[in-house]
Order: structure tokens, then sequence, then C-alpha cells
């Protein structure tokens, strides 16, 4: 007993130290939600042996030898801490607790690696393996039972109600051990029913993986011998999106517009109280679903530049959202942003090219930060390498030991993040929000720089009066309560649910479970014909109304890119895989709003606000939304109808 005492306070130990008890306790908010009791409770946590052995080499050792046993006293562990800290009131008996422990590696020594010459066929203790292969053939996604609840069908039995029977998949065993028809009451042995609502499915997927040296036979070698048995796999994971991001997808999967709003409208409730700042933050997290493509090549950019006259609000805004990408870098307005060259230190004579900020973030964002802070040749430089999408390093031959200079290209494929202070409108004109917005001035940086970027966002405070406020007393909340809820509503939403817990390989980055970011980013999408029809009317018009006497028009070439960029973003964060014409509506309506604050309205008359005209509060505001986004899709409609009869001879006249 005092064994078990010992390895369950290192257990603790261990969570305290490793953030996993944190990692409980939102993930016991999230359960609190539930308007209906499950049979079980899910709880993952990540385990690193190494940092394990220095809190108990006991503990370690019954991890790595008998995970079994390890996952039984984890999930002791993790109900008394449920029980003892009030932390869900469904949780009844520890049978409603599964554990599940995540090993971010193994001891790379023989012992822990599968051979199927050596695999062990004693009826022992197995403990994890690791293997590295080839999937040579995949089942589907298909659902298994996690875990099932059983009442007695004795009515006098106290086990006719309550949590006393919980049948858990354990590995190995197939879907009739779970949820067979054969059981009996453990108290008074009459048969039991299984309550059929309490039932927790999972996904699964088989797979048969074979050893990599099997490509050797494949190949062009001479004939062999030697045979390679395939392993089957069975791939037991979490849900692609955590529950609550699912609950809310299926609740307004009534608008196409709805959940994208919401999950703009809750992020970043830490940084900035929701409902501010809406359109940065929709903006932000597209940029975010557009990163992370293994072809750089075949995706555009997603540059955001916002516009304010709070700069410090819009900079912590970025730097919170720079967390959630997959690679993500700061950059020094002192730092190399580009790249440098100096002569190589270990004596080769030659360059050595040192990459800047922005090449380190290539396949991710770059935050520049405030642009009042660069000198003119670093804001030059990086326009250049913008409007190229490459940096150029210059080598001379003479400094460098070479008979010739040399010129580089290097290409660039991050997305960057900018913030600029905007000028207050004067008092003496009307006010913002009823007059139409024009070119804005930008203070502190050349005028040509907005154009380098693809999205301008104009940050807009909810009472302009008193822009402050609302931040104000967010803060003043967060310092008065530190450990309250602020928004119970946006709470519900906690930072794991916008991106996993650990990503990659190697210690500390294994996949706990996949984000709501991380699944957008590996959506593959596709425009329908009659989003693509929206999108190149509304470029053709723009083209046509915006060109001066020498036919140049201040939209450029590239801006069709943008738009499909914009709509194939709006798509993925809406956890879609056809990019609909609801979604081309989106991205006319920023890119629009965009050139706008650049160049001055056009015939396509939108308010400043158009992608969030109100506040979201409720579900009538959210209805609001709806009519008014449908009326500026009439509008831009009527829009290609009249300006580009070219674009628009597929388009219904409404």
């Amino acid at each position: 007993m005092s064994e078990v005492l010992a390895l369950q306070e290192a257990a603790v130990s261990y969570l305290d130290r490793s953030g996993g008890l944190l990692r409980l306790i939102e993930e016991c908010r999230s359960f609190e939600g539930s308007p209906q009791n499950e049979a079980i409770y899910r709880f993952r946590f990540l385990i690193n042996p190494s940092d394990l052995i220095d809190v108990s080499p006991a503990l370690a050792d019954r991890v790595l030898r008998d995970p079994l046993a390890a996952t039984a006293l984890f999930k002791s562990v993790c109900f008394l801490t449920i029980k003892t800290l009030s932390l869900m009131d469904q949780v009844q008996t520890e049978n409603q607790v599964s554990v599940v422990l995540k090993l971010t590696h193994l001891p790379p020594f023989p012992n822990y690696q599968l051979n199927l010459d050596e695999f062990p066929r004693s009826d022992g203790h197995m403990r994890p393996l690791a293997m590295e292969g080839l999937v040579i053939a995949m089942t589907r996604v298909t659902k298994y039972t996690q875990g099932a609840r059983f009442l007695c069908t004795d009515e006098n039995c106290p086990c006719a109600e309550g949590f006393y029977h919980i049948r858990v998949h354990m590995p190995g065993a197939t879907e009739s051990a779970t949820v067979g028809g054969d059981f009996s009451c453990l108290l008074c042995f009459s048969p039991l029913k299984e309550d059929v609502k309490s039932r927790v499915l999972g996904d699964k997927q088989l797979a048969e993986l074979i050893d990599f040296k099997a490509l050797d036979v494949l190949g062009v070698q001479p004939l062999s011998s030697l045979r390679y048995q395939s392993v089957t796999l069975f791939l037991r994971g979490p849900s692609r999106v955590s529950k609550n991001f699912q609950v809310l997808h299926t609740a307004n999967a009534c608008s196409p517009w709805r959940f994208s709003a919401i999950v703009a409208n809750c992020f970043a409730s830490q940084v900035v109280p929701p409902g501010l700042y809406n359109t940065l933050k929709l903006v932000l997290l597209m940029s975010l679903a557009q990163t992370g493509e293994k072809d750089a090549d075949a995706r555009h950019c997603l540059d955001v530049l916002a516009l304010t006259t709070d700069t410090l609000i819009a900079d912590r805004l970025m730097t919170y959202g720079l967390g959630f990408a997959e690679r993500g870098v700061r950059h020094q307005a002192v730092g190399e942003l580009l790249a440098s060259v100096s002569r190589d230190e270990r004596g080769a004579g030659t360059a050595n090219i040192h990459a800047g900020s922005a090449l380190l973030a290539t396949g991710g964002i770059c935050l520049l930060g405030d642009l009042s802070k660069y000198r003119k040749d670093k804001i030059d430089a990086l326009q250049s390498s913008m409007e190229s999408r490459a940096v150029s390093v210059f080598i001379p031959g003479k400094k460098y030991g070479e008979d010739a200079d040399q010129q580089l290209s290097l290409p660039l494929h991050c997305n960057f993040w900018a913030v600029a202070g905007s000028a207050v409108p004067a008092k003496k004109f009307a006010r913002f929000d009823s007059a139409v917005l024009g070119s804005v001035e930008v203070a502190s940086i050349p005028y040509q720089v907005p154009e380098s970027f693809g999205l301008v966002v104009q940050c807009r405070e909810a009472l302009e009066d008193y822009p402050l406020l609302p931040q104000v007393a967010h803060a003043l909340k967060q310092a008065v309560q530190p450990r309250e809820p602020l928004y119970p509503a946006s709470m519900q939403f906690s930072t794991q649910d916008y991106k996993e817990v650990g990503s990659g390989n190697g210690p500390g980055k294994t996949l706990l479970r996949v984000s709501l970011l991380a699944h957008a980013q590996g959506l593959q999408v596709e425009l329908r014909p009659e989003a693509e029809r929206i999108i190149q009317g509304y470029y053709m018009a723009s083209r046509r109304l915006r060109s001066d006497i020498a036919q140049c028009s201040s939209v450029s070439a590239t801006s069709i890119k943008l738009l499909i960029a914009l709509a194939e973003a709006h798509s993925k964060l809406s956890l879609r895989t056809q990019v609909l014409e609801e979604d081309a509506v989106i991205a006319v309506l920023l890119c629009e709003n965009a050139i706008t604050l650049k160049h001055g309205a056009s015939a396509l008359v939108i308010p400043p606000s158009a992608v969030f005209p109100c506040d979201l509060r409720d579900l009538d505001s959210l209805h609001r939304r709806d009519l008014a986004l449908k009326q500026l899709h009439r509008q831009i409609l009527q829009f290609v109808f009249t300006y580009a009869p070219a674009g628009s001879s597929n388009i219904i006249e409404e």
C-alpha cells in the first residue's frame, strides 16, 4: 500500500511540473458545459520518460515496463484530483474516468524497437515498442466504442442507476468485449442492459506497416529468399477537432458564416475583450489557416497590415496569434530581417549567408510589429522582397575570394504581420461609422508600403469617443479577478481548442490532439464554380472601374490570387472542403475594404465594418449579421452584373 501511495504522489508531482494538472482543469471545465452525463470522460496526458525519471525512477519504470498498470495508477490520481478540487459534478465513480498516456519518445535501446524476428510472444507484460516503416495499406476511418454504461435490469438493485457498471475499451479488445449483450450484475447477477445514450464513440483506422528493408526486395536487387511480414496497427485517436468546436459547428450548420464569426469573436479573449477587433482576429485566423502547407509554391501568402490609433493593443493581439503558428518568428527592428553575408569563420575563405527572420519563418508567420520603428532602408528592402516574394543576396567576388560577383535569389514563403498607426478622424467631419471610408493617412511610413500587404485592416473601436474603455475594463477585470473566467461564453474554448498541446517530432513534441487550426491547415479545398464566378467577376469589374487614362489599374494583377486565397482560407476556417459562394463573399468584402483604405471607394459602396456589421452578443445578433451579409451578397452580384458583363454571363441577377 505504501508503494502505491508513493507512486501516486510521484504522479501528482510530475503532472504538476509538466502542466498536466492545468490541462486536466481546463478539460474538466470544457466538460462542465455538457448537458448529458457520459459513460466515460477521456483525459490524455503527455509523458516524457526522461523527465519522469528525474521525478521518480520507479514510476518511470512502471510506465515503460507495464503501461496498463501505469495507466490505472494515473487514472486513480486523476479521479482523486477531480473529486478533491470539485472539478466535475458528472464524475461520480472512478469507472467514469478514462486515461490515455501519450509517450513523447522511447529510450533508444533495442528492447524498445519492434523486431518481428525477436518479438516476445510470451504472456508477460507488454512494453511500448517503436517501429518505423512504410504504410502499404490502410482502411477508412470508422467508429468504435470507447466506453459504455450498463444498468441492472432489477429495479430493486442499487446498480439499476448510477455509474457502477462501466465498460471501457482496452488495447487488443474487440467491439463485442465492450458492448456485448451477455453481461451480468456483479451485485445480484441479473442481466445488464446498456444505456445507449451514454455511449462514447471514437475514431479508429487500421494500417499495414512494413519494414523499410522490404524496399530492397522490391527494388532492382538480386532475388532473395528473404520475406518481410507486415504489421497491422490499430490507430485509435481523438476527434479531429475538440468537442466544443464540434458542438458549435453542428449548432451553426444553418449558416455558412456563423461558425467562423463565433470562432473569431471568442479568439484571444485573454488579450482583448470579445467583440473588439473582430475583423482583424478573423483575418489573423485565416492567415494562420493558410500556413503549414508542404507545397509552399502552390499557396498565396496572406500578409496582414493593421491600421489603428493604438498600436500597442493590435501588437499584443498579433503576438498572441503568433503562438498559434506552426513556425512563428517575431522580428526585432534592430535585427536582420531578410539575409546578411559575412566571411566564413572556419577559414574556408568563402561567404557565409545568414538567414534573417523572414527566412527563418518559412512556412509560418513573421511578425514585424510597429513599422514606424523601422529605418527607411529596411522598409524599402522589405517592400521589394514582398513584391518579388524573394530575398536578393549580393556577394561581392573580390571580398570573398571569387572571380566574379554573385547575385542569389532565395524564395520567401511566409506571411507577414505588421502594425501601423493611422490618423484620428477630425471631429468636424461626420461620424466615422456613417461616412464611406476613403484613403486613410498612415503615420510614419511611406504610402507605398500598404500596397505590398495583401490585406489592410482598419481596427475600429466599439466606442469612438472612448476607444480605450473596453480594453481598460478588460485589464481591470484581469487584475481584480485573476483566476475567474472573464467571459464565460468565450472561455469554453480553451487555448488547446485552437492549438494542439505539442507538435512535431522528438522529446516533448508528440501530437496530443488535432486542434482547430491544425485541422483547418490540413484540409484540401476545392473552388466551386459559383464561387469562382463571383471572384472573377469582381476582379474584372474592379480592374475596369479603378483604371486611369493610361490603363493603369490600382487593382493589381495578383489580386485574383489574393481573392482565391481568402476564400479558401475562410472555407478552411469553417471546416469545409468546398469553397462556397459565401466564402467568396467574405473574400470580396475583405479585399474591397483593403482597396478602399488604399485608394478610396468605388461604385461598390460597402460599410467599413462589412464583415462584422454588428456586435455578436446573442443568437439575434448572429441572425442580423446573416441578413446584412446576404444584402451585401446581392450588392456584389449587382456590381458584377453591371460593370463586368463578360464575367457575369453565368450569374443570375437577383
